[in-house]
C-alpha cells in the first residue's frame, strides 16, 4: 500500500527511517537529515531497543549505510539489539558494490532467521537507493528493486520454513522514492510516496504512514508501545 512520508522533514533516509523505527515524527526524534547528531532517541527509542529491553531476542542486519547500526554520523538509530551485523560495501557509491553487500546481508540474515529465530529482526537492503543515485530511476533502478524483492523472498522463505511460521508477522517498507534523474530530498510525489507490504496475524488494517510501522511491529511481538 502507498505510504505518505511525514510532511515536516525533507525526504532523506535519516528522518524517514527514524520515523519508521520509533513511531514518532521529526518534531520528536529530531533527526532531520542523514547525520543523526542531536537526535532524541533516548526519549523515543527504536522498536528493536524497546523489544530488547523487554527481554526479547532481537537481530539487526544492515547493508551499507552505517548510522543505522554504527556510531558513524551520530548513529546508531537502532541502539540496543541482541545481535548486530553491519556489512560495508567496497565503494558506497557503486551500485555493483551495493548489490554485493545486499547479497551478503541476505545470506547472513536467512541463516540467522532459519537457525536462531530471533523474536524480532530488522534487515536493511541499500542497493536500490545506491542505484537510484548512480543511474536514476530507469532500467537499472527497476532491476535493483526486483533484485531486492527476490532477496526479500528468500528471507520470507527462511521464516516460513520454521515450525512456528504461522505466528510471524512480516513487513517490508521503503523510506522514499527517487526522481527520474536520480536523487531525492524534496516533496515531489514520486519521492514523497513510499510503500509498505506485509502479512501475518498482527496486521489488521493497512499501514498508511511511516509512523504506523513501529506500533504495528511492537504489537506483533506483544510489547507495549
Amino acid at each position: 500500500a502507498p505510504v505518505l512520508i511525514d510532511e515536516a522533514p525533507p525526504t532523506w533516509s535519516g528522518p524517514c527511517w527514524a520515523t519508521i523505527a520509533t513511531g514518532v515524527t521529526v518534531a520528536e526524534h529530531a533527526i532531520v537529515g542523514n547525520d543523526f547528531t542531536g537526535h532524541r532517541l533516548a526519549e523515543y527509542p527504536d522498536f528493536l531497543t524497546v523489544a530488547t529491553r523487554a527481554g526479547l531476542s532481537t537481530f539487526l542486519a544492515v547493508s551499507g549505510w552505517p548510522p543505522l547500526a554504527t556510531t558513524q554520523d551520530g548513529g546508531p538509530l537502532f541502539a540496543e539489539v541482541t545481535r548486530r551485523e553491519f556489512i560495508a560495501p567496497d565503494d558506497e557509491h557503486s551500485a555493483a558494490a551495493g548489490e554485493s553487500t545486499d547479497e551478503a546481508v541476505t545470506v547472513l540474515a536467512a541463516e540467522v532467521l532459519t537457525q536462531d529465530a530471533p523474536e524480532l529482526s530488522f534487515v536493511y537492503l541499500g542497493a536500490v537507493d545506491i542505484t537510484g543515485h548512480a543511474a536514476g530511476a530507469g532500467t537499472a533502478y527497476r532491476e535493483a528493486a526486483r533484485a531486492a524483492g527476490r532477496r526479500l523472498g528468500r528471507l520470507v522463505t527462511a521464516v516460513r520454513a520454521r515450525p512456528d511460521a504461522g505466528e510471524w508477522t512480516i513487513l517490508a517498507v521503503t523510506d522514499h522514492g527517487h526522481l527520474d534523474g536520480g536523487g531525492h530530498g524534496g516533496r515531489e510525489p514520486e519521492v514523497a510516496t513510499a510503500w509498505a507490504a506485509g502479512a501475518g496475524p498482527a496486521i489488521t488494517a493497512p499501514v498508511t504512514s511511516h509512523a504506523g510501522i513501529a506500533p504495528l511491529v511492537l504489537r506483533a511481538v506483544t510489547v507495549p508501545c
